[in-house]
């Protein structure tokens, strides 16, 4: 959609931090954004005359603190705090340095300043959070999830989230009025036009992306995203910590916007939504990323979004069935059955170095295989790649 007026400044940010990645075209990126390409071009040609602030509304808050003195200096760091309470001192000194400020104090004497004022606890302490695993570039592996829903004054909400897990960007931050298949997939075609396609999601095992009853069972949401070529990846069962980028990313959204807070409606924690993940992506410092900013280690996508999904193709000497309607499919006098998932769709039946031994294949993904040696041919799941991480 083109740039709204609520969060045209985070849009501009965003627009303009994701087309100086090159992964796609200005125009391209114009499309997935809904602006023309006068507006993508004199958004990038003010951020490159006057940097990162260019990209901003003209606001009447200073951007640069003169700091001069040793007091100005502790202004600006009380500023900020008031600003973002969650804060400690080395994302505190990040900030400022990157706001241009001339001489930032270090870290622990911010942290000494803040103690100074009241600011903290006596007793509190910041932790460096551990390290953990991540891909190697961007659009990888996106990890999804909704966080606890909770009660406004006119219902509750489900807040949906996605990060990219090679920069901690968050993609989405959106509040949902149910956690159903069809919102899920409203909101990813709406990412997957602007940021185009990842390689893989990752998720939990409960509805609405996995089968809790049969965990090696297919959502029919599951293969819309293998038919776009995205692989849904499951956290291994009891285990949240697979998904520890999103876990934390939900403990800072509570600490940072939900805590201590009433909304209205929906409509008013999406504006929360927006503005905070703006700064989340843009402006807050990440222990886990030696303090960059997110936004500094994401590009878009270079796989678009098909508009119209195409029917899979399969090699010449592939067996061809297609799945009826109670997920049966007929092969060489056996009746084998499939997820339901699969149903009205074609797969494809490949021999293996073993003989009797089939796998089956849907788009550019192994779902099954198939032993013919067992009189009843035998049907067991299997993936191109581990089902569980």
């Amino acid at each position: 959609m083109p740039f709204s007026e609520v969060s045209k400044m985070s849009q501009r940010r965003e627009f303009v931090a994701l087309v100086e990645g090159h992964t796609v075209s200005l125009a391209e990126a114009c499309r997935r954004f809904g602006i023309s390409r006068p507006t993508g071009y004199k958004w990038l040609a003010r951020v490159r005359a006057e940097g990162p602030a260019g990209a901003a509304e003209r606001s009447r808050r200073p951007q640069h603190y003169p700091a001069k003195t040793a007091g100005a200096a502790e202004a600006a760091v009380l500023a900020l705090r008031a600003e973002h309470p969650r804060w400690g001192g080395r994302k505190i000194a990040r900030r400022l340095r990157d706001q241009g400020l001339a001489a930032v104090p270090a870290p622990s004497t911010i942290t000494g300043i803040l103690h100074r004022h009241g600011a903290i606890a006596p007793d509190a302490a910041e932790r460096r959070a551990p390290r953990r695993f991540e891909r190697c570039a961007p659009n990888e592996l996106w990890q999804m999830d909704f966080k606890g829903h909770f009660a406004t004054a006119t219902g509750r909400c489900h807040p949906l989230t996605l990060l990219d897990d090679h920069s901690r960007f968050a993609l989405c931050l959106e509040a949902c009025a149910n956690e159903q298949a069809g919102t899920v997939r409203g909101q990813l075609e709406r990412l997957f036009r602007r940021y185009g396609l990842p390689d893989a999601i990752l998720a939990d095992n409960g509805p609405p992306w996995g089968a809790t009853s049969h965990p090696d069972s297919y959502t029919a949401l599951e293969v819309w995203l293998l038919r776009l070529g995205v692989r849904l990846l499951h956290g291994r069962p009891r285990h949240p910590q697979t998904q520890g980028k999103e876990e934390r990313f939900h403990r800072t959204l509570d600490l940072e916007v939900l805590q201590g807070r009433r909304f209205a409606g929906l409509e008013h924690c999406q504006r929360a939504f927006d503005a905070w993940r703006r700064v989340y992506n843009h402006e807050r410092p990440h222990d886990a990323l030696a303090l960059a900013v997110p936004a500094s280690r994401y590009t878009l996508s270079p796989r678009p979004f098909p508009e119209r999904l195409q029917e899979p193709d399969y090699g010449a000497l592939d067996q061809v069935r297609k799945v009826n309607r109670h997920g049966y499919i007929s092969f060489h006098g056996h009746r084998l059955k499939l997820p339901e998932a699969f149903a009205g769709l074609h797969v494809a039946l490949r021999p293996t170095i073993i003989d009797g031994l089939w796998t089956v294949h849907f788009a550019a993904f192994g779902i099954a295989q198939v032993d013919l040696r067992d009189p009843k041919g035998h049907v067991s799941p299997v993936n191109d790649v581990p089902a569980h991480l």
